[in-house]
């Protein structure tokens, strides 16, 4: 069985999740180009080194130094050469899964200074666990090899405001906004400030959703492979705070 950083390689997601017809279209050894009528398939060579298995502890660790590098003005920019480019075109070992808000003061490679095929990122305006989000860190972790998670929230966010307030919402904005009035509900009757209450309430019931709520990833956790962790963004200082 093909493995990446301890994990069951992209055919053998089937026998580890248990289902059938699971088709998942991904960063492949080998690359299908239609011509005409014909199929014709490329083998691409494997990257120059692939890197070594990580820890869900080292994977965290990792982050969070990148991050204080990042505070600090002290950025390495890792991993953005045109050599990284070439070995990214052929396959992605992402040692860690970001799940962000949509907002474009969040940008998680730059906060957390890492570089291409570090982070495999899934941003939903107000950082929710909704299904499509839960199915791509699912992806992330069992196929890809990403041993940390971090559900990540941030100061000011419009997402919790507009589920605080509660009013009727146009188009598909109440959608998402739905999906965090049960954390600010938790908290609604909480003192101190009731935004920034609901900002972490809802990075702790996001992180809850994905624990409980896939198969895979609690199957990962149990195994002692993967760790699912929150953290508020504070805009104005570029830090990331763990949230618990």
């Amino acid at each position: 069985m093909s493995r990446i950083n301890g994990f069951a390689g992209r055919r053998n997601l089937l026998k580890l999740v248990g289902v059938g017809g699971f088709g998942i279209a991904a960063t492949a050894a080998s690359t299908v180009f239609l011509s005409g009528d014909k199929a014709v398939a490329e083998q691409q060579s494997t990257p120059v080194e692939k890197p070594q298995p990580v820890s869900p502890d080292a994977a965290l660790k990792r982050l969070i130094e990148g991050n204080q590098r990042f505070i600090d003005g002290k950025r390495l920019n890792p991993n953005q050469s045109k050599l990284r480019l070439q070995e990214t075109s052929v396959a992605q070992y992402p040692f860690a899964a970001i799940l962000g808000c949509a907002d474009s003061r969040v940008p998680a490679e730059i906060v957390f200074d890492q570089g291409l095929g570090d982070l495999f990122v899934v941003r939903l305006a107000g950082n929710i666990a909704a299904q499509e989000a839960i199915g791509s860190l699912e992806f992330a972790t069992a196929v890809l090899g990403a041993q940390t998670i971090m559900v990540l929230g941030h100061a000011r966010c419009g997402a919790v405001s507009a589920a605080i307030k509660g009013d009727p919402l146009p188009g598909r904005i109440g959608v998402f906004v739905e999906e965090i009035k049960p954390a600010v509900e938790r908290v609604r009757n909480k003192t101190g400030n009731i935004e920034e209450n609901s900002i972490i309430a809802n990075v702790q019931y996001q992180v809850g959703r994905l624990a409980e709520s896939s198969t895979i990833l609690g199957k990962l956790i149990k195994e002692g492979k993967l760790k699912i962790v929150g953290g508020r963004y504070d805009l104005a200082t570029g830090k990331v705070t763990m949230v618990t």
